[in-house]
């Protein structure tokens, strides 16, 4: 017999461990296992200095947080544990954010968050407790698939959906993964905190860098990668010199302010260079990108990805988390993979994540994603959907 959490046994019999950050999202999931009857242990990671960051509006995971996370344990009778990951944050997460800018990449650090330290690291620590399943307070759902394994699909809230935060999630960490937020809205989670008597039920939400204690991430940079700081030229799409600037980690594509150019018309950034420290303008025009080439492609869609990639796959992307899914293709193109997004987009950024969708909207499945290597204006290949004669990707639908 199958409880709440899609697992074997009675809720009672049943560990589970929520990873408490403090805020109402996971203190409302521990508390809502725990009425049911789980065994709930919380866990709250300690990531970063976080003296800098304890009164901090929006902050995560500083002081306050661990604070408030022991304050709701002990309110709903649960054991609660502080795990210094300190060290690995550091290593996985802030020096890849600080290399990641210098190099003129866009980067996101929560995706290499729960990536390598929440559903490495932490998983990894909730199977030595014994615990049956990892559960977060993440706004995505998952749903049992024929074989047993799990579909990743999105929240049932798209203005709180962070599927795209997600998608490096392994399909054996998510097999392992309960989020029972999915089906649920915010409003809904602040009034279950209430019901609860948690303290944090109107806590603020936590921001996206949250080991920026001064709200500026150039500072982060400038103090491990201090080269990032170098000046350079700002040039147009013809490689003319029309200003200079103090370095490119300032600049971000599709940027039009503070760029300090007098111009007939608006100028964005089209292109950062790292190598020859050049920031490229350009009309908005020059902003719209047709072909992205990924790195670091991970595949949650079922069997294997060339299998279901075959001479191309027609599915939706989101290639910034604030933007809605487009239609695109993916295909496999000289050992890699490519994405040709069939209306185009613009202000696509490398470093940035690109997320495969089987629908444009609803709770569609989540199919993976990878990291944006480059982008190009133009595809070398067809756009017609119809010629690879693949299925339609809705036949994935769960």
């Amino acid at each position: 017999m199958l409880n709440s959490l899609d697992l074997e046994g009675r809720p009672e019999d049943t560990r589970v461990v929520v990873a408490m950050s403090g805020g109402v999202d996971s203190s409302a999931t521990a508390a809502l296992l725990k009425s049911q009857g789980y065994d709930v242990v919380g866990i709250t990671l300690q990531l970063y200095d976080h003296g800098a960051a304890t009164h901090r509006k929006g902050a995560c995971c500083a002081g306050r947080d661990i604070h408030d996370a022991r304050d709701v344990a002990e309110r709903i009778g649960i054991p609660h544990y502080v795990l210094d990951y300190e060290s690995r944050f550091r290593e996985s997460v802030i020096d890849n954010f600080a290399a990641s800018y210098a190099s003129g990449e866009t980067p996101v650090p929560c995706i290499e968050c729960n990536r390598s330290v929440k559903f490495r690291d932490l998983l990894a620590t909730a199977r030595d407790l014994g615990a049956q399943a990892l559960a977060t307070g993440h706004y995505v759902a998952s749903r049992r698939l024929a074989d047993g394994s799990r579909a990743m699909v999105c929240a049932a809230d798209a203005d709180r959906d962070q599927s795209y935060f997600l998608f490096a999630t392994t399909q054996e960490q998510l097999d392992y993964l309960r989020f029972p937020l999915g089906d649920m809205s915010k409003p809904q989670t602040r009034e279950l905190a209430r019901q609860f008597d948690l303290s944090v039920a109107d806590k603020q939400d936590s921001q996206d860098i949250c080991f920026v204690p001064s709200g500026r991430y150039t500072d982060v940079i400038e103090r491990l990668k201090p080269n990032a700081l170098e000046p350079g030229e700002i040039v147009d799409m013809d490689g003319h010199v029309i200003g200079r600037h103090d370095g490119i980690i300032h600049f971000t594509i599709g940027q039009r302010r503070g760029l300090g150019i007098a111009a007939s018309a608006p100028l964005y950034v089209i292109k950062l260079d790292a190598v020859t420290r050049r920031v490229v303008v350009g009309t908005r025009e020059a902003l719209r990108m047709h072909r992205i080439v990924l790195r670091d492609v991970n595949w949650i869609g079922g069997g294997t990805l060339d299998r279901a990639v075959g001479n191309g796959l027609e599915l939706f992307v989101k290639v910034r988390s604030t933007r809605g899914p487009q239609p695109a293709w993916l295909r496999a193109v000289n050992g890699g993979y490519e994405i040709e997004l069939v209306g185009g987009e613009e202000g696509v950024s490398p470093g940035q994540a690109c997320v495969f969708y089987d629908a444009p909207d609803g709770q569609a499945r989540v199919l993976g994603g990878g990291f944006i290597k480059s982008a190009a204006a133009k595809s070398p290949v067809s756009t017609s959907p119809r010629d690879a004669n693949v299925p339609a990707v809705a036949a994935m639908r769960v």
